[in-house]
């Protein structure tokens, strides 16, 4: 039965995450191959007016898709949506983007980006209303060459993540944890569920004191700018002043924002025997 509850949980929450990546917007038309390679699809949701002197244009991109180097004269920013992709600017290291990353494109500034080879990509696109000024097509080469963490770097990546915040609430160390923290954080006990906030005031206090976590065994599983990681751990900690020791089941959920990755979700299934898994 726990391991039903256990796969049941996973299953929501892989659901949620693979959800939370639709666009709330249509995709609109395929463009016509003219600046680009691979397929795109353009939704000009608003534009400018006498009010505000801006555009705003839904851009999906199938796996591969990229863009040629261009520059735009009054600057542009990139909400991205859905996906895994990839920027550079001219002179300037590419580097790996994630949904829920922003990029702001200074003025005149030359750049291109794309999907990642194995990711479709989406992004809402801000800019002026002068018209984007396209310089050279963008070669195989270029594109190639930035590096891409693997699934399994990325894997690595979390669960290295996860070790340190065990050892940052062991030694409640809350500075290095409330920059972990997604602010909008949910924290699942045996005793009741709360925000970040109260979680951290918790480790401060020593409500709770996670003295030390054994990880026996850890699973990440990767949706776009999801990692959701299932562990098998003993904890003792000390709780009201008593140490105790628990077998658990730990489901940590952590989301790619602003460039960093945030523990989102962090939660605890109580296990019969340290052997029960």
């Amino acid at each position: 039965m726990k391991k039903q509850l256990l796969f049941g949980l996973m299953y929501t929450m892989l659901s949620y995450a693979a959800l939370a990546q639709e666009s709330v917007f249509p995709q609109g038309e395929k463009a016509p191959n003219v600046h680009h390679t691979g397929d795109v699809w353009l939704n000009h949701i608003s534009a400018s007016d006498d009010t505000f002197d801006y555009n705003i244009v839904l851009a999906t991109m199938a796996a591969g898709a990229r863009l040629n180097w261009h520059k735009h004269p009054e600057g542009q920013q990139l909400l991205i949506t859905k996906g895994v992709g990839l920027y550079q600017e001219r002179g300037k290291k590419g580097q790996v983007v994630y949904a829920g990353d922003v990029i702001k494109c200074t003025p005149n500034v030359e750049h291109w980006h794309a999907a990642a080879p194995n990711s479709d990509f989406a992004y809402l696109a801000i800019s002026g209303t002068k018209p984007t000024v396209w310089t050279t097509e963008l070669t195989q080469e270029e594109y190639s060459a930035i590096d891409i963490p693997s699934e399994e770097d990325l894997e690595q990546k979390i669960i290295t993540l996860s070790g340190q915040k065990w050892k940052w609430m062991a030694n409640k160390e809350n500075d290095k944890l409330e920059k972990l923290f997604h602010d909008k954080a949910e924290f699942v006990h045996m005793g009741g569920s709360w925000g970040k906030e109260q979680e951290l005031n918790i480790i401060k206090s020593g409500g709770i004191w996670y003295k030390k976590a054994d990880v026996h065994e850890v699973r990440a599983n990767v949706i776009d700018n999801t990692v959701i990681l299932l562990n098998r751990i003993t904890l003792v900690a000390e709780v009201g002043g008593n140490e105790v020791t628990n077998p658990f089941e730990v489901t940590e959920v952590y989301v790619h924002e602003g460039g960093e990755w945030k523990l989102g979700s962090l939660s605890f299934t109580n296990l019969l025997t340290s052997g029960d898994h």
